[in-house]
């Protein structure tokens, strides 16, 4: 055989092997695919075939065999006499024959009249991208993503009342520092005179987002009349706030998806005039084909 041949077998087994997976029949994804099998027939002379498998099924063996032929010609009637010659004396074998590029009007009939399932398998063409009616299928999708991101506080310096803390908790304010375990989304500023309250992370997002003009580190003053900051289950009024913080620029990054390269190759029914399309993660049947 030669290593075309070989390969062709590699690929139809392959594909058949990707489709049983796909079952949710438990004994047809157990089914191993067998090359270059050989089966005595009645007579005991041993008859190989490219491909076979077998699965039982309600207490009965179901055996199949594949001939592969990759032929730059499309198959003719003396193919097909050859492949029932070698299972005329094999008993409850299902034939199934494969090929790239199709079969001669006799060698279909030959086949339909002797229950020969003919196959094209091959690898994708520009077909398979269009339905019956022409309607084309998304081949390439190609994104733009644009990332935004809001601002990022780098450094927050606060100024408190600290008549209001000595009077109303228990911290030591002697050394005139307040060391503070503070989290965005924990750290809450209360404004009583401007009726609003908001975490660091919201004042994040309240600080906005960078352009592709427009971006960079930035500083803010915040004054208050009456306001609170709570961290670390404590409130403590709160006078001034100095912050540095940056916006970022924007990120683009383009995308681009071919779906043709997930697709491994497809097997007509010719049969049953459909097809069914092997992708690397997922099968899809049932496809429609004009006979």
């Amino acid at each position: 055989m030669s290593n075309n041949g070989r390969e062709y077998e590699n690929f139809v087994a392959a594909l058949h092997q990707a489709l049983f997976d796909s079952e949710k029949w438990t004994e047809l994804k157990n089914i191993k695919i067998e090359q270059s099998k050989k089966i005595n027939d009645n007579f005991g002379i041993a008859r190989e075939f490219d491909l076979y498998w077998e699965y039982e099924f309600a207490g009965i063996t179901y055996k199949t065999v594949i001939e592969c032929k990759d032929y730059a010609s499309k198959v003719s009637i003396e193919k097909i006499d050859a492949l029932l010659g070698k299972i005329r004396d094999i008993p409850d074998l299902k034939p199934i024959f494969a090929t790239k590029t199709g079969y001669q009007s006799g060698a279909k009939t030959k086949a339909l009249n002797n229950k020969v399932e003919l196959l094209i398998v091959r690898e994708q063409n520009d077909s398979d991208w269009m339905l019956e009616d022409g309607t084309p299928l998304i081949k390439q999708v190609n994104i733009d993503i644009h990332a935004i991101s809001a601002a990022s506080i780098t450094s927050f310096n606060t100024k408190m009342d600290g008549k209001w803390i000595k009077e109303n908790t228990n911290l030591d304010t002697s050394s005139g520092n307040l060391q503070l375990s503070m989290q965005n989304d924990q750290t809450v500023i209360e404004d009583v005179g401007r009726n609003d309250k908001y975490s660091l992370k919201e004042l994040e997002e309240r600080l906005g987002q960078g352009t592709d003009t427009n971006f960079g580190e930035r500083s803010l003053s915040l004054k208050f009349d009456e306001a609170y900051l709570h961290c670390d289950d404590l409130k403590l009024k709160l006078k001034e706030v100095d912050l540095t913080y940056y916006i970022p620029k924007p990120i683009h990054q383009p995308m681009h998806i071919d779906f043709s390269k997930e697709l491994v190759g497809v097997i007509e029914y010719l049969g049953k005039s459909s097809k069914t399309a092997i992708f690397k993660d997922h099968v899809v049947k049932g496809w429609s084909v004009k006979t």
